[in-house]
């Protein structure tokens, strides 16, 4: 499960490695983004591709907040279902956080591609409506299974996808589930590479550079919980 990541990149870098056309925030360098923070989704939109600022989260009305969803809930959910045919997007990301346990101890580690280049996740998107019939827009990462990287955090990974996996997620015309699934695939088309980052990124409120910089293993344990 990923529950941390980070966006550590300029909006022209972002711009022009995801052929964005049209940006709708004010943009800015993330390098902790968690659960129910807001974070940049990429989506087609009015005939162009938007760079938008959504909720990490659905509030579903069938059940709690929702995070990741991974490829068989939404194979038995009628509602991700729908949501794969008409609101895809790609969450746009250089780096993914998790913890790497030691005997008693764990420590943060970030793991990105060799280059630590960007890359793009699928995800799916919605607009709610809250008690005051205020837009609340959310989004959520779709999960595939992990790699040899990754495996030793869990059995699931976010679905990374090539840039012409990304076209085909994000074109309109594309509605036919059966052919969208199969793009949410274990990635292995280069060895990503992990290393040890400070413990302030377990906590909502750091969101800056020193989040993604590379640090002695001795000086990034924390205690276990």
């Amino acid at each position: 499960m990923c529950e941390r990541f980070s966006l550590a990149a300029d909006l022209d870098e972002v711009r022009d490695h995801f052929k964005i056309e049209r940006v709708m925030y004010y943009y800015k360098n993330r390098y902790n983004i968690s659960p129910t923070q807001h974070t940049p989704i990429i989506l087609h939109q009015d005939g162009e591709r938007v760079l938008d600022e959504f909720r990490w989260g659905f509030i579903p009305f069938w059940g709690r907040d929702a995070v990741n969803a991974n490829l068989m809930t939404v194979h038995e959910n009628p509602a991700y279902y729908k949501l794969v045919e008409t609101k895809r997007c790609v969450i746009p990301c250089n780096g993914l956080y998790y913890w790497r346990q030691e005997g008693k101890k764990r420590y943060a580690v970030r793991v990105v591609m060799p280059d630590r280049g960007l890359f793009g996740i699928a995800g799916l998107y919605e607009i709610w409506k809250d008690t005051r019939k205020q837009p609340l827009r959310t989004c959520t990462m779709l999960m595939a299974g992990a790699n040899l990287v990754t495996r030793e955090f869990g059995n699931k990974m976010p679905a990374i996808l090539s840039e012409d996996e990304i076209n085909t997620w994000l074109d309109p015309a594309n509605t036919r589930v059966t052919q969208l699934l199969p793009l949410l695939k274990t990635y292995n088309r280069t060895d990503m590479n992990l290393y040890p980052v400070t413990p302030m990124v377990a906590n909502d409120e750091h969101d800056c550079y020193e989040c993604v910089e590379e640090m002695e293993q001795k000086l990034a344990y924390v205690r276990s919980f």
